[in-house]
């Protein structure tokens, strides 16, 4: 184990206007987003996902992924693509599949896990046993007023902020890549 890799953001990279202004002004939004998963749920997820907010009485940023999440109105900004190392230490809190674990945690911003497949269970439970998130929400199981529950919760319990700041200092001390570059320089020696 070396520790995280992460994806190359140039240094002038700015966020795309409307992304940079919608935080202001009040409170920071929730970011949801799934990835990969949940490839042709589009539909279902962004009613999901927008009734959710509107229930937990936050805004949020809302990544369209594979399933093409939206959402409408002046509380819901969709997105595409976008480095999360730029978005998420903007948001309140995050809800993702898991895959995002470690970006949540660089971000130093509470997780609402919701494992789909393979080892996101692990990481889900993970999150939620170092105090940085909620109890996981199986993506079966996945229903707006569990989904609003969970979001009020990351955003207001304070212990689940602090918890996921004190990860993010720990987490900003690794290398990964740099290990890595050292390991496969020693096998060339």
């Amino acid at each position: 184990m070396v520790g995280t890799w992460w994806p190359y953001v140039a240094d002038g990279y700015q966020v795309p206007t409307g992304v940079e202004d919608f935080p202001r002004p009040g409170p920071p939004p929730v970011f949801i987003g799934f990835g990969s998963m949940a490839a042709g749920q589009g539909e279902r997820l962004s009613a999901l996902v927008v009734e959710a907010l509107r229930r937990a009485e936050v805004r949020g940023v809302v990544q369209a992924g594979w399933a093409g999440i939206a959402g409408e109105g002046d509380d819901v900004l969709s997105v595409g693509e976008l480095p999360h190392a730029r978005l998420l230490p903007r948001m309140a809190a995050v809800v993702h599949h898991a895959g995002t674990a470690v970006a949540a945690l660089r971000a130093g911003v509470p997780s609402v896990p919701v494992p789909v497949t393979a080892d996101q269970p692990f990481w889900a439970d993970r999150l939620a046993r170092l105090g940085a998130a909620t109890a996981p929400l199986r993506f079966a199981d996945l229903t707006a007023d569990r989904l609003a529950e969970a979001i009020r919760q990351a955003v207001v319990e304070q212990r689940l902020r602090e918890r996921a700041q004190k990860v993010a200092r720990a987490v900003a001390m690794e290398d990964g890549a740099g290990q890595v570059a050292e390991a496969v320089a020693a096998l060339g020696r």
